[in-house]
Order: structure tokens, then sequence, then C-alpha cells
């Protein structure tokens, strides 16, 4: 033989025994003299690798449902979900053995049979032809690239390199692994953990995403196919290469059969069953898009308030809750419908939204979020992502429905809601400033008293507080804002429930007021110098109104509106939330008292009356209509002691215009004619009157003496001779004007 020959081969072999020293010495005798400072860093690295992968979880899928348990959302980067190794089908375990361990029961983490096996080979051929690592050593791998490096690229690459360092590390970590766990804990967890292609981790995954199944009922075909893809899910990806993967799968049955899994007979049939893929083959959709047109309104709500619970998105991605909300699919069912049958989805530049909010002492659960615009990314479908329904998106306020403040602040004042109020055509205040060109001069530069009229003449000159609630004069609700003071009404919006509404920043602030064009201040504190505050121009929130009749509904007491029922960890323990505790907004007797004063509105010639004939509505409910300045919006507030709603229409385009009705379906027009007793009333009452069939039927409270005459002391000034309102008056100076009101709707 060629000496020249022999020496490389010899070198190579010696080479070779070397390594095998290093890695038994290694694997053996971690912590020996003999593998000196190398060995002890490798050690603490190992160490407190191993001690990661025993206390550290893999990102798990987060599952949303509805109040009766339906998942209705998922949240999750990877698309994983934990499943008992007693919940996994044994052709599942004995496929993945088959193909990628059949030693494993065998080996204590590392299989030196096998290592020796591949070492020669590869040193025969000249290249690294054979792997040897075991099911434990491809779990570590795993681990470390899905889970501990998982949002570190660089991480990720040093646990695929190829080195004798990271080799040995894993072969270590794998051995240690197999001293805490036994073998089943090993198996489930890296079915578990191992990755079936783009966002699909885990064998429940998987079984769902390409079969439609659980992991209990994969078949022998199915679960083979599944456990020849863990060699290289996108190569084997079984949509883009059938052939491969089918190619794959049988040789995992035959090496099942090889191994006495199978009979041959078995194994030649289940060789010509067809892949049998889902289609299409589909993971389940994350994010709040993946509820749907109907609840991803909801969800966009619920994940908000999560994250000022305290959780942050990433770990709702990964945190594997189950989280069980307060929705009601059928309730939501029926508001979707009204909002839809009153304003199609795809009507160009007007939103139908509408809230329900269950009444409570103790809680104001959220069980209703709709919008006649799908919840989605397809704007050419009229999808939005906007929370339509629960952000301050109505830029164009609500109109005499927040006149439920300024009587709210009246009764606190000691004025009942059967107390006589003026109601006069036209009125010029002699406290607020600014309004109409028409209003007579003061004689100051550039500052005029604040003067309105009623929409029509209809009006007699006074009214009972529970004849003008019904029929929306504004001169009474100005009046009234005169007596209470300003600051009074819009700090009771506040504490009935338009909470984020009222901190909301608006912008357009006119600069010779604050020299800087773009500051942005809170509405509380630019409506607190507004006396049009009363006629509803703030930006609202539609669930914070629902919130409001539902506060009113429960005594006065406030409650913030939760979409959550309970949460519960990837443990099935349940997770306690940080939440404001409820609040007594206003005195029992004071909301009683409102409640009764505005159950006027559906009946005989109140603003809704109409929309509640027509629906066949006859329960006892507060309820008050509001329509915008140039019916640009509209809107409707109503409850009954079961449930509280409200209902925005509003223009949602960048064409500042009025909203039409009439023939056919709503429409952006110059001149608008909405009410919020038409569109805004006719779709609460439509859900309503489906949502309360069957519930008995319950009275609103009954109302104190003082408080449905008043105390006897407060009187409304006649209009000839009006007194300032309680409280100094805002300074010219502080004072920011309205926007002009000549003749703004009454309702």
């Amino acid at each position: 033989m060629d000496r020249t020959k022999i020496a490389p081969r010899l070198a190579e072999l010696a080479g070779l025994c070397v390594l095998a020293g290093v890695l038994l010495a290694g694997m053996l005798f971690p912590v020996t003299a003999t593998m000196g400072a190398l060995s002890n860093e490798l050690s603490d690295q190992v160490d407190a690798t191993l001690a990661q992968m025993l206390s550290t979880d893999p990102p798990l899928m987060t599952t949303v449902t509805d109040r009766n348990g339906t998942p209705i959302a998922h949240l999750y980067d990877q698309y994983r979900v934990r499943t008992p190794p007693e919940k996994i089908s044994p052709h599942m375990k004995d496929a993945l053995l088959a193909i990628e361990d059949h030693r494993f029961f065998d080996h204590h983490g590392v299989d030196w049979i096998a290592s020796a096996r591949a070492a020669a080979h590869n040193n025969a051929s000249g290249s690294v032809q054979q792997g040897a690592s075991t099911l434990t050593q491809q779990y570590v791998k795993n681990y470390l690239v899905h889970v501990l490096a998982r949002t570190d690229k660089s991480a990720q690459r040093a646990a695929q390199e190829q080195s004798i360092t990271r080799k040995l590390r894993e072969a270590r970590i794998a051995v240690g692994l197999e001293t805490a766990l036994s073998k089943d804990e090993i198996l489930a967890r890296y079915l578990d953990l191992v990755p079936f292609g783009s966002t699909i981790f885990g064998v429940t995954a998987a079984a769902q995403a390409y079969f439609g199944t659980t992991p209990d009922r994969l078949t022998v075909p199915q679960a083979a196919m599944l456990a020849g893809m863990v060699n290289s899910p996108t190569a084997l990806d079984p949509e883009k290469r059938p052939d491969k993967t089918f190619e794959r799968r049988n040789l995992v049955i035959d090496a099942m059969a090889a191994q006495g899994k199978l009979s041959e007979a078995d194994a030649a049939r289940h060789r010509f069953a067809p892949l049998g893929l889902a289609k299409p083959v589909r993971p389940l959709q994350t994010g709040c898009v993946g509820a749907g047109p109907s609840h991803g309104f909801f969800c966009s709500f619920l994940v908000g308030y999560l994250t000022e619970a305290g959780f942050g998105l990433e770990e709702l991605k990964t945190g594997g809750y189950r989280i069980e909300t307060t929705l009601d699919p059928q309730i939501t069912a029926h508001a979707k419908q009204a909002v839809e049958a009153q304003v199609p989805k795809n009507t160009p530049g007007v939103a139908n939204t509408m809230a329900v909010v269950r009444p409570g002492k103790d809680r104001h659960e959220v069980v209703a979020l709709v919008a006649n615009r799908d919840y989605g990314l397809k704007k050419e479908e009229f999808q939005t992502q906007f929370d339509l329904p629960s952000g301050v998106e109505n830029k164009f306020g609500t109109g005499s429905v927040y006149k439920i403040f300024t009587a709210a602040a009246a009764l606190q004042k000691g004025i009942g809601i059967d107390t006589v109020i003026p109601s006069p055509r036209t009125y010029t205040s002699k406290v607020f400033k600014g309004g109409a060109a028409s209003c007579p001069s003061t004689g100051e530069p550039n500052t005029r008293w604040y003067c309105l009229s009623n929409h029509n003449d209809r009006y007699p000159p006074q009214m009972p507080l529970r004849q003008a609630l019904a029929t929306s004069p504004n001169t009474a609700f100005v009046i009234l804002e005169e007596k209470t003071g300003l600051d009074a009404v819009v700090d009771m919006a506040s504490k009935l429930g338009m909470r984020k509404t009222m901190a909301t920043n608006i912008a357009g602030v006119p600069p010779s007021l604050h020299g800087n064009k773009d500051l942005r201040i809170s509405q509380a504190q630019y409506y607190s110098s507004n006396a049009s505050f009363t006629l509803g121009p703030a930006p609202s929130s539609t669930l914070e109104l629902a919130n409001v009749a539902a506060t009113i509904m429960s005594g006065g007491t406030w409650c913030e509106p939760t979409p959550v029922r309970r949460v519960l960890d990837r443990r099935g323990r349940p997770v306690q939330l940080a939440h404001r505790p409820c609040e007594q907004a206003v005195p029992e007797p004071v909301a009683r008292a409102l409640a009764a004063g505005l159950s006027e509105d559906s009946k005989g010639a109140g603003s809704s009356s109409a929309a509640a004939r027509k629906a066949g509505w006859t329960r006892p409910m507060m309820g008050k209509t509001g329509t915008t300045e140039e019916y640009k919006s509209a809107a409707y507030v109503g409850a009954t002691p079961d449930y509280a709603g409200a209902v925005q229409v509003f223009n949602d385009s960048t064409s500042p215009q009025g909203i039409c009705i009439g023939d056919g379906a709503p429409r952006l027009c110059p001149e608008g004619n909405i009410y919020g007793g038409t569109l805004p009333a006719a779709t609460w009452f439509d859900t309503m009157t489906k949502v309360h069939a069957g519930l008995p039927e319950r009275p609103l409270p009954e109302v104190e003496e003082r408080y449905r005459r008043g105390d006897g002391r407060t009187r409304v000034p006649d209009v000839s001779s009006t007194p300032l309102a309680a409280g100094r008056p805002p300074a010219p100076s502080a004072v920011i004007p309205p926007p002009p009101i000549a003749a703004p709707p009454a309702r």
C-alpha cells in the first residue's frame, strides 16, 4: 500500500479519536480539572441553559372566548397549544420515533452507537452525510432557537452553528434533561415545540392546520406526514411540494413497518392514501382580524383594556392565556343586523355604531360592540380597524344627548323633574360669550353674548324638566347651564361615564388665545369655557354613552366598562386584573330621578316615540335623542334595568357634509336631515326589542318627592332678567368661542 496515502488516513483517524475523547470527557466528566477553563466555562453555560429550559415555558397561543366559552379570537406569535402526552395519538409518537430516533427509549440523551456509526460513515465519505442527534438533542436545539433565542437572530445562528463547542453543549444539556424529565415528558415537550411550517408550532397546531383535526385523532398517514416534516418543514411543505412530502411520508411508514409498529399489510395500504390536506390549509388567524367582522371591534377593545390593566401585547401573544369575555354572541348578532339594516355597510361616508352594556352596582359588562363597517383590513370592502364603537371616533358630537348631564347637574342643585323651566323661542345669555353673529353686540371688541334659538316654534314658553328632556328645547338647557354653572355640567359628564371622552385631546384651538395653533387640550378644559357643551358638539365614544345609561340605571354607580369575565393562565389558574373600583358618581336618589326624567322620550310626543311604536316597544325605559348642527351626526342613548345601549350615526369620511335620509340608503349631502329619533333610535329599538324578548318587564325605580318637585329653594329664573350662573363666569380673556349656533336642531 502506498505509504503517502496511509499517513493522511491515520491522521484523520487520530483526529476522530481525539474528538471522541473530548466529547466523551465533556459528557461524562463535565467539571473535571482535566478539561480546564474550557470545561468550567462550558459547565456554567450548560447549567444556566438547562435551568432555563426547565423553568421557561415556550410561547403559547392565547385564546379569547365569548361568555359561553366559544373561542372568538386567538393571539399568538407562534401558533402553539400545550398538549399533554395522553392527548397525542400513539401513531404520532410511533411515526416520530421511527424516523427520528428509534433508540429513544434506550439511550440517555446521547446515542453512542449512532454517534460512532455516523462518525465512521462521515469519515469514510470525507464529508458530513449523517447526523447522530437524538430526539432529546433535537429538542435542545429547537428550544434554543424557538424559545430562548426567539427574538435574537444572532443567538439563533449560534444555536445552529456547525461547531464542536455547540455539539458538546447540546449533548451535555440533553444528558441533563434526561436526568430531570421522563421520556414521555421529553417526547411530549418535543411534539409541543417543533415547527411544522410558517407560524405553526407543535402537533396540536399542525393537526388543526393541515387536517382540521386534533392530535389524539391523527391517523397513520397523517402522523407519518407530520413526523416527516420535522426534518425540514420548509422543504417538505405539503402545499408547495406535495410530491416530496408524499415520498417522505411513505419513508416514515416504511420505517414504522420495519420497526414493528405496523404490519406490512397496513403499511402497504397506508402508502397509497392521499395526503388528505385540509382545504385550505390554514392556521387559526392571529389577532382581532381573526375575530371576524362582528366580533373584531370587541376584540380590539379587549386588547386595549388588558394593556391598560398591565398586560403587554407580547405577553398576550405568548402567555397561553384563556380570556373569557363578557361578549354575548346573540346580542352582538342582533346589534350587527340592526346597524346594517339602518345603514348598509357599503354606504360611503356614513358609519353606524352600537354598544350594549349590562348595568350593575359591582360591574358594567360590555356585551356587544358593533358597527355597520366590518372589522378588517380591506378598506375597499368598507372594512376598518378604527375602534368605531368604543373609541372617540365620532368627531362631530352627539347633539342633545349631552342635555342628560345638564339635567343631572340641575337635579343636584335642587331642581326636580317636575320643576317648570323656561323654554323661550330665542335666548341671549348674559353669562356666556360667543355664538351667532346675529346676537346684539356688547360694545366690547370681538366679543358677543351667547345667543341661540330653538329648532322650531312648536315649544311652549315653559315646561317641566321631564318634558324638556323628551322634546329637547335648546334654550331651556342653556338657561339650566347658567343656573348650575358650566363647570358642574362638564364635571357631570365625566362622573356619569364620559371619562376617556372628556380626557381626549382636541386640536384647533385659536392661536390668539394660546399662542400655539397646534396646542392640544382636553375636551374637559375646552368645554368648561364653552356654553354649547349642553348641545353636544364634543367628540364622543359610543361605548361611554352606553355606560352613562348603565350608570344611571345602576343607581348612580359608575363602573369601568369591562369586557372580561375572567383570565386563566396556561395552567388554568385565575389571574387577577388591575381595575378601577366602582364609584357612586351621583347619589342614588338623583340617578333614580334622572331615569324617570328621561322616561318620556319614547312616549307620546317624545323624540324617539315614532321609532318605539314602529318596533312595538312598550317597556319602561329611559332614553334621549341627539342631533348635531349641520346634521353630520346623530345619536340615541337608552336603557332598561336589564341593558343599556347607545347608537351613533356619523360622517366617517373626509368630506365635512351632513347626512341625508329618505328614499334608499343614507347618504352624505350638503344639507342634512338626520335626527337622533330616526336611524339611531330605530337601530336601538330594533336591537333591544329582540334582546328583551322573553325577559320579564321591570319598572323604573321610584322617585323621591324632593327630586320630583324640587327642594323648594331652587328656582329657575325668569329669562327676562337672567342672573349669573352659580359661581363666577369665565373671564372674557379666557373664553374660547364656541362654533356659531344660529338654529341648531332640537333633537
